[in-house]
């Protein structure tokens, strides 16, 4: 054979070769995509997308396909991105409605802010998922920060954030070092919020970063001023905490064990250790143990400082004790919101005695409840005629309640509309566990804080750092009404005396237990001041 046919031959064997070992590493190493912007990893779907896609949750299908619609109806005007940030896929089904029930108040809410607030700019909204308790966060905060960047993009803000934990803290602790604006709906852990100091300034450390309801400290005074309101102080307490690592659970034993009890002194907190969030482990076996120790104790009211997976088994365990018909009343913080949903038909009769009455009550300050302003208002107006035997006039009308009231029609009136015109969200949106009129308020506040941060005119496109700058102003004048109560940002971006929702999980004496709203509690332990102004000590 030739020498040149040799070396043909050899050339064209090493370069079948590299092709061949090209071909494999690009193979190997493609990324296994789910969507458009979003990977498969760690056998979760990863990353940011506002096309419609689901994540692999059915539950959320119709309304992730409703925002991509509206992303698309505004695309043609002037418009920043928002991020909604929450895990979005999930194995337990009582958490994939909690994911529906975010994601409609994320769309109601861009659909109010695109059409109720005036002028452009439009809010074009992705969905972020970081992965089960936010473990991929990282990933995720890379891709925002790129759209922050990006002046196709222009990402402008982040919201959502449900979940009290290490790793959210890191998310939020970045964004916001970027000067990435971030408003938290349903994060209530006081480790990821700035402080107030009573001088009224603020150490920032997270610059950038406003948040919608109370930390566990203002959520914990709010329940101890209700309940003192209402004559419990007789009673013994105890502190049944997870001793987990969890930003929630940490701040909120420490709530709990702040407050001034002013009945006889219970027995000492009482510990258990579950494996996860959305994890039982052996926490069964401990809550028989445990309740056994209260029957013993005469504690009648328990603060509960853990999550809702295991409020539930507590809750069962502490109702299997015979302990003489005693009733108990558990007390806990704002993730027991998701609780009804939790619940199984086989847990309820668990939690009536012999007798038909309820062994347990489940009380808990949640951040929002749609009969809050109606029935408020309404006892507000009985005591003001019993003091003035006449009608109040619509001027007397305390702003507190009808100002948020007025916010919950107007969310009311949005799900109709779109009822009407046939957008499918999956189901009708459920008020009572809070979570969708936290995230509506949510949007409503961003829209706010782009319209007062626009230069240059009608549809100028603020920066992220004049958004940012907007957290502090939104008070007084230009409070938010938002539909679960005045939001009046204080220089740190913490919600001023925002009251809690206390409810109560009654079992009843047959079927499904019913939700009941009780009373509003209020950190300070008054209602917020006439048009929402904030005091220059703020306590």
């Amino acid at each position: 054979m030739p020498r040149w046919k040799k070396i043909l031959y050899a050339l064209l064997t090493a370069g079948a070769v590299t092709v061949c070992v090209w071909l494999l590493l690009y193979f190997i190493q493609k990324p296994d995509t789910c969507a458009d912007g979003v990977e498969r990893t760690g056998g979760e779907c990863i990353g940011v997308n506002g096309e419609g896609y689901d994540f692999g949750t059915p539950e959320i299908h119709d309304v992730s396909r409703a925002i991509a619609r509206e992303n698309k109806r505004i695309d043609g005007q002037p418009h920043v991105t928002v991020a909604v940030m929450l895990p979005l896929q999930s194995d337990r089904a009582a958490l994939r409605r909690q994911m529906l029930s975010d994601l409609q108040g994320a769309y109601l809410g861009q659909r109010q802010a695109n059409e109720g607030e005036g002028e452009p700019p439009r809010i074009r909204l992705v969905l972020a998922n970081p992965g089960r308790a936010y473990k991929q966060q990282q990933k995720v905060v890379d891709t925002l920060l790129r759209m922050a960047d990006s002046p196709k993009d222009r990402l402008r803000a982040v919201t959502g954030f449900n979940l009290s934990l290490d790793d959210t803290r890191e998310a939020v602790k970045r964004l916001t070092e970027h000067k990435v604006p971030v408003l938290a709906s349903r994060i209530s852990g006081d480790e990821i919020a700035n402080e107030d100091r009573t001088d009224g300034t603020a150490e920032l450390r997270f610059p950038g970063l406003a948040r919608l309801i109370p930390t566990n400290h203002d959520a914990a005074q709010a329940l101890a001023n209700f309940s003192g309101e209402r004559g419990r102080e007789n009673r013994r307490t105890v502190l049944v905490y997870d001793k987990r690592s969890d930003a929630y659970n940490e701040s909120l034993a420490k709530a709990f064990s702040g407050i001034d009890e002013k009945g006889p002194p219970g027995p000492a907190a009482m510990p258990f250790e579950s494996p996860a969030i959305d994890e039982a482990g052996s926490t069964g076996n401990q809550f028989t143990q445990t309740a056994n120790n209260i029957c013993d104790s005469g504690a009648g009211t328990i603060y509960f400082a853990g999550r809702t997976l295991h409020l539930r088994i507590f809750a069962l365990k502490l109702a299997q004790v015979d302990c003489q018909n005693r009733h108990y009343t558990i007390v806990s913080g704002s993730d027991a919101a998701s609780l009804r949903q939790d619940m199984t038909e086989k847990d309820w009769p668990q939690l009536r005695g012999a007798d038909g009455k309820a062994k347990v009550t489940v009380q808990y300050a949640a951040p929002a409840h749609p009969d809050a302003w109606s029935t408020g208002l309404a006892g507000w107006k009985r005591e003001w005629r019993a003091h003035h035997d006449r009608e109040p006039t619509k001027a007397e009308l305390p702003q507190y309640l009808t100002e948020p009231k007025a916010a919950l029609d107007t969310l009311k009136k949005r799900i109709g509309t779109t009822r009407e015109e046939g957008i499918d969200l999956g189901s009708a949106p459920n008020l009572e566990d809070s979570r969708t009129m936290l995230v509506y308020d949510g949007l409503i506040t961003i829209g706010k804080a782009l319209h007062q941060a626009q230069e240059g005119g009608a549809g100028a496109v603020p920066s992220r750092e004049d958004v940012g700058a907007q957290w502090s102003l939104l008070q007084s004048r230009h409070r938010v009404r938002g539909t679960s109560g005045l939001i009046c940002l204080t220089s740190s971006g913490n919600a001023y005396d925002k009251p809690v929702a206390v409810v109560q999980l009654d079992p009843g004496r047959g079927g499904r237990g019913k939700l009941k709203f009780v009373g509003l509690g209020w950190p300070t332990g008054r209602e917020q001041p006439k048009n929402c102004v904030i005091p220059s000590r703020v306590p």
